[in-house]
């Protein structure tokens, strides 16, 4: 009777598994042929992913090709920048030096960095670990973000340069996103081990995990064949971009992984911390991680594709909000030509991670999608709706452009001889620039990112367009110099519209 009854119970196994993995099978092919309708929406030229549920990796795949114009194809090994999606290795990184005591979230960073400055003298005395995790500080979201933008600043320099940045909000009373936090957050684990960030996210994660395509700084490129590369929409074609390095503000978004090995990643954070055997940090530590410490506001987009969304929250290097009625911990990442997401939902035991090698938007809905699969929801084409809006909001700025182009006195003069504009206008948050005077025309030139550099073409009067070259993702800005009451050029204000990097912060003051 006993045979019988274990005959039983594993034919009952079998059968359930079989079926399960048949469930699966289904739910895979649909997110499968979406992802390939979706690549060509929004005219991507590669991507990957990699799906986690109950315990295993089930699904890995990649699509389109690692560089436009070159055969070579995406697979589940190619390596991309997962840019924000490394907070969370960093706030996993300060969990095992609180499980072992010797830190405590809340801490005060100056116990660690005496050097630590702010704009108000109690905020400085007052931020702690977990402060710096939250996005809390009373910065605007991205604010500073240029000081490590292919500056020649190290990690502290940059830290101690941002006691000049202007708060927007009051100190824990906004949800402010800031890689510069961040950054010195990764600062503390050197402090406390005298291991660097990049030593301790490999000793403690990488090799451990077997994530051996996975690195945090693009100085180990030449190592790697199966690597995507950065591209973005320019003039209407996509365009293959350079890597910007991320390595003085590697915290914040330096890691650079493949699916196959973000999975492992992943399937540690589902197992709360222990995975085969093995306690990365504990489930006591994990829950603070994934607990609300900062509230944040629901957009109007969330509101409107997905009104089953309540709330909205950050924890400590992940990102929270309810969906269907499950809690779903989640974040995003993006460089300069390459965008991640990665989203878990723990009560369901599915997490997965989505890779590209172009600027879009389609990863954040994808999430969506994939998530209804999974649970089952009716969902709409979210990726197509929202390529279809950027599509239309293009032609709208281009418009725009138009019509401020016809608007513009093309016949009026600058108001002095252009040697007049030639010399050193600098500030204390950013530091200096340099304008020269070549071949008649104006040129400027960032001197802590040389790389920033533009001629200076006449617009009207004392405005005179600039167009960074070697960024050609972002736009073409406008530079105006400021004469004052004496008839002297006394600042140069550089403006370059686009969501990630404040130029307008920046304070350039002449200075001879």
């Amino acid at each position: 009777m006993k045979k019988v009854f274990v005959l039983i119970i594993v034919s009952l196994f079998l059968i359930s598994a079989k079926s399960q993995n048949a469930d699966y099978k289904t739910k895979l092919d649909s997110i499968d042929k979406y992802i390939v309708k979706a690549m060509t929406d929004w005219g991507i030229p590669g991507m990957a992913i990699g799906i986690v549920k109950d315990g295993e990796v089930i699904f890995t795949k990649g699509y389109g090709v690692r560089e436009t114009g070159k055969p070579e194809k995406v697979d589940e090994n190619t390596m991309f920048g997962i840019a924000s999606n490394t907070k969370a290795f960093v706030s996993a990184s300060l969990a095992t030096l609180v499980d072992e005591g010797k830190i405590s979230w809340d801490d005060k960073v100056r116990k660690y960095l005496p050097y630590f400055q702010l704009y108000d003298p109690y905020v400085s005395e007052n931020m702690t670990i977990r402060d710096l995790l939250c996005h809390r500080a009373g910065f605007e979201t991205f604010s500073g973000d240029l000081l490590w933008h292919s500056t020649s600043y190290s990690r502290e320099d940059i830290i101690k340069r941002a006691r000049f940045l202007k708060p927007v909000y009051g100190f824990r009373a906004h949800y402010g996103y800031s890689n510069l936090m961040f950054l010195t957050a990764g600062e503390i684990i050197p402090a406390v081990t005298g291991i660097s960030l990049d030593d301790y996210l490999k000793q403690t994660f990488f090799t451990p995990l077997g994530m051996a395509t996975t690195n945090s700084t693009i100085r180990e490129h030449k190592n790697i064949t199966n690597l995507a590369q950065p591209h973005d929409w320019v003039n209407d074609k996509i365009t293959k971009l350079k890597y910007i390095s991320w390595d003085n503000i590697a915290a914040a978004g330096g890691i650079n992984s493949t699916v196959t090995d973000m999975s492992k990643w992943i399937k540690l954070q589902l197992s709360n911390g222990t995975l085969d055997g093995k306690k990365y940090f504990s489930k006591e530590t994990q829950e603070e991680m994934w607990s609300a410490q900062m509230v944040n506001t629901i957009s109007g987009t969330d509101k409107y594709f997905f009104p089953t969304k309540h709330f909205h929250l950050y924890g400590m290097g992940w990102d929270l909000f309810d969906y269907l009625g499950k809690k779903v911990v989640n974040h995003s990442g993006g460089l300069d030509g390459m965008i991640s997401q990665v989203a878990m939902v723990p009560e369901e035991k599915l997490g997965f991670v989505i890779l590209t090698n172009s600027n879009n938007y389609l990863p954040y809905f994808l999430m969506y999608t994939v998530i209804d699969v999974f649970l089952e929801n009716k969902g709409l084409d979210y990726g197509k709706i929202v390529a279809d809006f950027v599509k239309r909001n293009k032609e709208e700025d281009k418009k725009k452009q138009e019509e401020e182009e016809k608007a513009r006195n093309k016949n009026s003069k600058p108001t002095l001889p252009l040697e007049s504009y030639v010399g050193t206008y600098g500030g204390e948050l950013y530091g200096d620039a340099k304008v020269t005077l070549e071949k008649g025309k104006l040129k400027v030139q960032f001197i802590p990112a040389p790389e920033f550099e533009s001629v200076l073409e006449h617009w009207q009067y004392d405005i005179f367009t600039v167009k960074f070259n070697a960024f050609p993702s972002l736009p073409t800005g406008k530079v105006n110099f400021i004469i004052n009451q004496d008839g002297k050029v006394e600042e140069m204000k550089i403006d370059v519209p686009n969501p990630d990097f404040y130029f307008t912060e920046l304070e350039f003051k002449k200075k001879d």
